[in-house]
């Protein structure tokens, strides 16, 4: 039992290096590029790019139970796990702004 502890959490070190390192974006991550990619001025839309990991995992958390509303993000993040949003999160984190 404590090997599997062990192991679980050397996986989970072992993922985030490679998220730090600009692995592949996580399923999902695209369908937020559309709103979240523009430069700004040209979107009114936030750019998610190297914004802390906790900022947009709970902010997205947020949306999924409804503590959160807006047009459309509420419907958009009930369609991802928790464990999805946590990756997306932590990828848009350990990217270049």
């Amino acid at each position: 039992m404590k090997a599997t502890r062990v192991s679980a959490g050397v996986a989970a070190v072992l993922l985030m290096i490679g998220v730090a390192r600009g692995a592949e974006a996580p399923a999902g991550a695209s369908s937020c590029t559309g709103c979240h990619s523009a430069p700004s001025g040209v979107s009114a839309m936030r750019r998610l790019s190297g914004l802390p990991q906790a900022e947009i995992a709970d902010k997205m958390i947020a949306f999924k139970s409804s503590a959160a509303t807006a047009t459309i993000m509420d419907r958009i993040a009930k369609g991802f796990s928790d464990e999805e949003i946590r990756a997306i999160a932590a990828w848009y984190a350990a990217q270049k702004p």
